[in-house]
């Protein structure tokens, strides 16, 4: 489970960020995580729920996730089209069935609310 890791990354950049502003406590924080980045936001919630338990800076902050969208663009008329995350079966302009993904592999810190 590689989102672990990647919260683990989160804390040290909330502990850099908090050090550079004099900060003791994170509130809130806020990643744009899209549905191609890799990422299981389940298990990204539960190991910050985790791992924040053990962290003076971090316990108690709350953490807000925000999905993005993917845009699929048609490769022969060049039509677009957004999805959650599930590639659309073809264009729904002209049938084409080879579609690019474009975004949606963002994993984004947002916003980070201290005190």
């Amino acid at each position: 489970m590689h989102e672990i890791s990647l919260v683990q990354n989160l804390f040290h950049q909330l502990a850099d960020l908090a050090k550079q502003n004099k900060m003791s406590k994170v509130i809130s924080v806020t990643m744009q995580i899209g549905p191609l980045s890799g990422v299981v936001i389940d298990s990204f919630q539960f190991g910050f729920d985790i791992l924040s338990k053990d962290d003076d800076l971090i316990r108690g902050a709350q953490l807000i996730i925000n999905t993005t969208a993917v845009t699929y663009r048609c490769s022969k008329c060049g039509a677009t089209q957004q999805s959650s995350g599930v590639k659309p079966d073809g264009c729904s302009a002209c049938d084409e069935q080879f579609l690019f993904a474009e975004g949606g592999d963002e994993l984004i810190l947002q916003k980070v609310e201290m005190e």
